[in-house]
């Protein structure tokens, strides 16, 4: 239970990794995905660190989706309107549907392209679309097209989170924190 009203419940530990764990693999992924296309040189060698990081990201948001049925988030804070609660909702199911489908689409494009497919030498995944150069094609703008909408949506999420930090000063953050923040009643006895 909050004795503290000024502080936000938070999730639960295992929710509070995963995000964080997840938003480091994720940045790792985007910037990976710019420089694969940027430097056609470096393609191969950045590409045998991206497949093994994209099948990480998918199995860890397969593990994330099964904690967050296990764990009920906690309230969204007060100062949220309903709309901002649906938002944040719809957000959300937005993030997890990317960070889903984006892996899968990459599979499925190697896997149209006859790439084997062993983000770990020892683990090679069989292939989940027939080898077929017009899919891959299709495969591989879908691939980037859904980057670039992962990347507009991560953004949103930071923004939002920003702003409810640095302007609402609501501690929307506190929420999903690995650390500890002082609560207000804290801060006033420190002054005192």
């Amino acid at each position: 239970m909050n004795a503290d009203p000024t502080t936000p419940a938070r999730f639960a530990l295992t929710s509070r990794l995963l995000h964080w764990g997840m938003a480091v693999m994720v940045i790792a992924q985007l910037f990976l995905g710019v420089a694969m296309v940027a430097s056609l040189d470096a393609y191969h060698l950045l590409r045998t660190v991206h497949m093994p990081l994209g099948f990480a990201v998918l199995v860890l948001v397969v593990i994330r989706i099964g904690n967050r049925l296990r764990h009920t988030p906690p309230p969204f804070p007060v100062t949220m309107r309903p709309l901002e609660r649906r938002v944040a909702t719809a957000s959300e199911y937005l993030l997890y549907a990317l960070l889903l489908i984006q892996p899968l689409t990459g599979w499925a494009m190697l896997s149209a392209g006859g790439y084997p497919i062993a983000p770990y030498g020892w683990l090679h995944l069989p292939g989940i679309a027939p080898h077929d150069p017009v899919l891959y094609a299709l495969l591989r703008q879908s691939h980037t097209a859904l980057a670039y909408l992962l990347f507009a949506a991560f953004t949103a999420h930071m923004c939002a989170v920003v702003f409810h930090t640095l302007a609402l000063r609501d501690r929307t953050l506190d929420r999903m924190a690995l650390w500890r923040r002082r609560s207000e009643s804290d801060n006033r006895i420190r002054v005192e």
